[in-house]
C-alpha cells in the first residue's frame, strides 16, 4: 500500500518549475532533473512558516544553529564527527565545486573525476580554466566499479584534485571503504586533494536492510581524508533544492579564510529560509526520510522489473539516490532521448553525463505517476508506442 505521505503531489505546471515547464504544450511526462514531486517534510514546512512569521529577511550569515545541526546529523546518521567550526554555508554543492576549482588549482591544472557523472563535474573545470581528466567507471556484474589502474594512469604532475561524487550520480553506486582507502592512498602519494560531493548520502536504499552504508570520505583514518573537503546539502533528501542551502566542510583554516574570495565575488549569501529548512531537516527530518526511502525501494523494484522486460534495455539497480541509470545502446535507437520524448517521456539524456546511449530516470514521484512513466518507457522501445496506455 502506498504511504499516504507520498500518494499525491501538488500540480507544478506554471510554477516556474524547471522540471515541469521544460516541454510546454507537449504531453511529455518529466522524469529528468533530480528534484522530487513530493511536498517536503511537515517539520521543514513548520520551520519555514515560523521563519516567515518572523517577518524580516535581511542579509544573512550562518546562524548559530546551522553548523551544530549538521554536525549532530552527520554523527547520528553516519558516525562522522566534524568540528562545527569547519562548516561554511554555501548556496549549493555546484557552487562549492566551482570554488574549489579556483581555490585549489591553478589555470591548466587538472581535476580528475569518474564518469559518467553529474554534468557540472564535466563543465565546471573548463569554465574555471582548469582541465578535466575523465576516468570511466566500469559496469561489472551487479555494480559500477572503479578501475584503479586507470585512475593511477590518469594522474599527471598537473593533477591537483579528485572530485568524488559519493554516492554516485547517475549510477547510484555507494563506494566501499576499501575503494575510498585506495583513492586516499593515491591522493596522498600525489598531493591530490579529494573534494567529496555527498549530497546523496541520506538516500541509501538498503542500509537498513543489510546493504552498503555510506562512509564519508573525510571520516577515514587517513592523512588524505583529514585534508579533504566535503560538500553536503539537505536539498535532495527533503526536496528543498530551490531554497539554495548547502554546506562545505573545510578543515584547513587558510582555505576557509580564502573561500569567499576564491568565488571571485560571485558567491551570494544563503537565504534565511534555506537555513531554517536545513536545520529542521537535519534535526527533525529522519522519520520522514525513512518513509521516503521505503517508497524508493519499491519504486526501484518497479523500474528494474520493467527495464528487464524491454528488449535492449539494461540497468544496474542503484544502491542510492532516486535515479535509474538505463543503458539503451542495444535497442537499435540512435537517439534514445528522442525516442522517449516521442513516446511522451522526458528523462535526462545520457549525453549530458558523458554517456551517449543512456538515459537517467527520476523515480521520486507518486507510484501511479511512475507506473505511467514506465508504460511510456515501454512504448518508446518495445514497438507499441501507438497504444495510449501500453
Amino acid at each position: 500500500m502506498t504511504d499516504p505521505l507520498f500518494a499525491s503531489c501538488p500540480d507544478r505546471h506554471g510554477t516556474g518549475s524547471e522540471k515541469w515547464d521544460r516541454w510546454p504544450g507537449r504531453d511529455v511526462l518529466p522524469v529528468w532533473v533530480a528534484d522530487m514531486d513530493f511536498r517536503t517534510d511537515p517539520a521543514v514546512l513548520a520551520a519555514l512558516h515560523a521563519r516567515v512569521d518572523h517577518g524580516v529577511f535581511g542579509y544573512t550569515a550562518d546562524p548559530p544553529g546551522f553548523a551544530p545541526s549538521l554536525a549532530e546529523h552527520l554523527l547520528r546518521r553516519h558516525r562522522f564527527a566534524i568540528d562545527p567550526g569547519h562548516v561554511l554555508g554555501i548556496t549549493g554543492v555546484v557552487s562549492g565545486l566551482a570554488v574549489t576549482a579556483r581555490l585549489l588549482a591553478a589555470p591548466d591544472d587538472e581535476i580528475i573525476s569518474f564518469t559518467p557523472v553529474y554534468p557540472p563535474f564535466l563543465n565546471l573545470p573548463g569554465a574555471a580554466g582548469r582541465r578535466l581528466t575523465r576516468v570511466p567507471l566500469v559496469a561489472a556484474g551487479d555494480g559500477w566499479v572503479i578501475d584503479h589502474d586507470a585512475l593511477a594512469a590518469a594522474v599527471t604532475p598537473r593533477s591537483r584534485m579528485l572530485w568524488l561524487c559519493h554516492p554516485h550520480n547517475p549510477t547510484g553506486t555507494v563506494f566501499s571503504a576499501v575503494d575510498l582507502l585506495r583513492i586516499a592512498d593515491l591522493a596522498e602519494r600525489h598531493g591530490i586533494t579529494v573534494v567529496s560531493d555527498e549530497i546523496w548520502s541520506d538516500l541509501l536504499l538498503d542500509d537498513d536492510h543489510g546493504g552498503p552504508c555510506h562512509v564519508p570520505f573525510a571520516s577515514l583514518d587517513h592523512p588524505a581524508a583529514r585534508r579533504a573537503i566535503t560538500l553536503v546539502a539537505p536539498s535532495k533528501t527533503w526536496n528543498i533544492a530551490g531554497l539554495c542551502c548547502a554546506a562545505a566542510i573545510v578543515p584547513d583554516a587558510g582555505q576557509r579564510r580564502r573561500w569567499r574570495a576564491a568565488g571571485g565575488g560571485l558567491l551570494p549569501m544563503v537565504n534565511s529560509l534555506g537555513y531554517a529548512a536545513a536545520e529542521a531537516a537535519w534535526l527533525e527530518g529522519d522519520p520522514w526520510r525513512r518513509r521516503l526511502v521505503a517508497l524508493l525501494r519499491e519504486h526501484r523494484r518497479l523500474v528494474v522489473e520493467t527495464v528487464a522486460g524491454i528488449p535492449g534495455l539494461a540497468s544496474i539497480p542503484p544502491q542510492a539516490t532516486y535515479l535509474a541509470w538505463i543503458d539503451c545502446r542495444a535497442t537499435g535507437f540512435a537517439d534514445p532521448q528522442a525516442a522517449c520524448e516521442a513516446a511522451g517521456l522526458g528523462p535526462s539524456d545520457g549525453r549530458d553525463f558523458g554517456a551517449p546511449g543512456f538515459i537517467r530516470l527520476n523515480m521520486a514521484c507518486p507510484t501511479d505517476r511512475l507506473e505511467e512513466a514506465l508504460r511510456r518507457l515501454r512504448r518508446a522501445f518495445a514497438g507499441d508506442r501507438h497504444s495510449p496506455s501500453a
